[in-house]
């Protein structure tokens, strides 16, 4: 006859939800409290309050108010990845997909305002935190390199530039752009001029303007002669 779970097992089985429960509580509270508040005036005892949560179980799961704001850029950079997606993977039109891509950029700012603009605020003046978003950018970083070295009509195009540092720079550029308008700074804080903006400085440095029909027949085809194109041999 098998053993009768103990009581001890039983509570150790619904501690899970409870557990995942309590955690999301406090990141939904911290998110909320940041469309209202800045980060460096929250304290924990705003976050317990809103949560509520005991001070214990806020320690159980975060080190610190730093390590929340953490987890909430996380989530939102995870979405933006799937934004860029469309152009990352150069399976459309370029200069269409990149459109797709920063409009929906542009959204993700404005529903993630409080957290995205807490993490920029705050990135300068503490070490994990400017670690942590470094570590983001850098995956947009990548993404665009790799998307760049990708295409053979964007390499000659850029000749012998430093395409990492070209890639850097389009999306700390982006970084900015969003800020301001998720900060309500004019221009930027209408959306189809921030779209234009910003679709219009990635298209003329990396494609020069040129039209998406222009783009695809610049293209090599499978098979086809692609000639010598210049190839980046700089170190990533």
């Amino acid at each position: 006859m098998p053993a009768k779970p103990s009581a001890r097992t039983a509570r150790r089985s619904g501690a899970a939800p409870a557990s995942a429960e309590l955690r999301e509580r406090i990141l939904s509270a911290t998110r909320e409290l940041l469309q209202e508040s800045r980060f460096d005036t929250l304290s924990v005892a705003d976050i317990l309050t809103a949560a509520e949560v005991s001070r214990a179980s806020f320690y159980f799961y975060f080190p610190s108010k730093q390590a929340v704001l953490g987890e909430l850029v996380r989530e939102a950079v995870t979405q933006g990845q799937e934004a860029a997606q469309p152009w990352i993977d150069g399976r459309q039109d370029p200069v269409a997909a990149l459109r797709a891509g920063v409009r929906e950029g542009a959204r993700l700012w404005s529903a993630n305002a409080g957290v995205l603009m807490a993490i920029v605020e705050s990135w300068g003046s503490d070490e994990d935190l400017r670690a942590l978003w470094l570590e983001q950018m850098d995956l947009f970083t990548d993404a665009a390199v790799a998307r760049i070295r990708s295409d053979p009509h964007v390499l000659r195009r850029l000749g012998g530039a430093d395409v990492r540092a070209v890639a850097a720079s389009l999306t700390w550029m982006g970084e900015r752009l969003y800020y301001l308008a998720a900060a309500g700074v004019p221009p930027f804080d209408d959306e189809e001029t921030l779209v234009e903006v910003l679709t219009d400085a990635w298209t003329s440095i990396l494609y020069g303007r040129r039209d998406p029909a222009q783009l695809s027949e610049a293209r090599p085809t499978v098979g086809g002669d692609t000639g010598s194109p210049t190839r980046d041999r700089r170190p990533s």
